[in-house]
């Protein structure tokens, strides 16, 4: 795991923190994970900030999970009233699950005319691919190399990131991540991608099971992030049409404005995808994810198979995502995500312009990676360095990760008020940890 902390080293941690890793062993078994080298409790969040049990803050540069920040009053609120009133289910009439969707939708080109809703973005990929199969009447999926989508049998069959011990579906094909630094900028990303998509797509033909739909993260958060070059995916997008499959935009990290400019990644590169999901940030940590379809996808799908899911849109998740929706439009907050992360940008380029380890500073709006090599002639991914960091700036009380296929890329992903001021925060001490780790 990137950015995981090693159970064998238990017995190093401090006696409270050994106690209670030692009991979540116990109790919850062996499949969890905990970040850091050295695990950090939390016992409160506001804001951009979290705070452990001795009171002490950390500035959370890393949590797309609650996207207006951690316990944001008026999203408390929204959720504490309806929760007082009324929680239920999608078969009885309720206006607010209609207004939201109206809005919801409304962020989107007019193309995306339905919505479906789930409790987690993996399930929404799930529903996504089963409509895709269904419409199309084929099976094979194409995915980045490194691509993450969710943890159901049927989407972690399509998550190489989750590595051997979970194997890849003999129905799924990989491409290549763009990355311009090691496929030579931006005319490459578009030759190698489309080349390999084509290959992926005879493969798949070749095998039987054709293609129901090729799916993407719109940063491609988990190959290590990659914003650019714009609209280089729109050749790639009519090889997987002409082959009389689906275009499935995955935007769980890059959503919800998180790359400036725009609600969604993948309105930035120019794309109406056939079908989009979302997740985490839309409901600020109260579990809510949602597919957004083509209405001519599920003419046919919705006549034919029934789809029930007990939580999915229930009363009060709609009323987290209508409050999310609401902040999101009245503090500005896109338009604070491209102006904070312009700055970031621009800073930690400036900060390691001279750092041969650093070979490129990429991403968009609060979605910021830094790629880490041993060397910028070779560009060989250094994920040991890039881990040091983390775990340094961790001790220093912020919070950021690290991603890519061998963790080499620092994640910077932050809530979405992160300020300038909070900005300047982890820049200060991201100075302070590559001088200690990298010169």
């Amino acid at each position: 795991m990137v950015n995981g902390f090693d159970p064998s080293r238990i017995e190093e941690l401090p006696p409270r923190a050994r106690q209670q890793v030692g009991d979540r062993q116990r109790l919850l078994g062996p499949g969890y994970r905990l970040f850091y080298d050295d695990p950090v409790e939390i016992v409160r969040g506001a804001g951009t900030l979290l705070y452990d049990a001795d009171g002490n803050d950390y500035l959370d540069v890393y949590n797309n999970v609650t996207s207006v920040g951690h316990c944001h009053p008026y999203v408390v609120d929204a959720v504490h009233r309806q929760l007082s009133t009324l929680n239920t289910n999608t078969r009885y009439i309720q206006q607010s699950i209609l207004s939201y969707s109206e809005q919801f939708l409304g962020t989107m080109p007019a193309e995306l005319g339905h919505v479906m809703f789930t409790c987690t973005g993996s399930e929404a990929n799930d529903l996504a691919m089963r409509v895709a199969r269904y419409y199309t009447g084929n099976h094979g999926v194409i995915v980045t190399s490194g691509a993450y989508h969710g943890l159901t049998a049927d989407v972690s069959a399509f998550s190489p990131s989750l590595g051997v011990g979970v194997p890849l579906g003999p129905h799924v094909r990989t491409i290549s991540a763009p990355d311009r630094l090691r496929h030579g900028g931006d005319d490459g990303v578009v030759e190698a991608m489309r080349r390999e998509i084509r290959d992926a797509v005879a493969d798949l033909q070749r095998h039987g099971f054709g293609v129901a739909a090729f799916i993407a993260d719109m940063i491609f958060s988990s190959d290590g992030i990659f914003a650019d070059p714009v609209g280089f995916l729109q050749p790639i997008i009519d090889e997987v049409h002409d082959a009389g499959g689906l275009f499935i935009a995955d935007e769980v990290q890059p959503g919800f404005g998180r790359t400036g400019q725009h609600w969604w990644g993948f309105q930035r590169h120019g794309l109406v995808p056939d079908i989009m999901t979302t997740g985490k940030p839309m409901g600020n940590g109260i579990p809510i994810a949602a597919a957004a379809f083509r209405p001519e996808l599920l003419t046919e799908f919705g006549r034919n198979i029934r789809y029930f899911n007990t939580f999915g849109g229930n009363s009060v998740s709609i009323a987290a995502a209508q409050a999310v929706l609401d902040v999101i439009n009245d503090e500005g907050l896109i338009a604070n995500a491209e102006k904070v992360g312009n700055y970031i940008m621009s800073e930690i380029s400036t900060l390691t312009a001279d750092y041969e380890q650093i070979a490129e500073v990429r991403g968009a709006g609060l979605f910021v990676g830094v790629d880490i090599v041993a060397d910028r002639e070779s560009n060989t991914p250094d994920g040991e360095s890039t881990m040091r960091v983390v775990n340094n700036m961790r001790r220093r009380r912020v919070l950021i990760s690290a991603s890519g296929p061998r963790g080499s890329v620092l994640k910077v992903r932050p809530p979405l008020p992160f300020s300038i001021g909070d900005a300047d925060r982890m820049l200060e001490n991201l100075a302070v940890v590559l001088a200690e780790e990298l010169h």
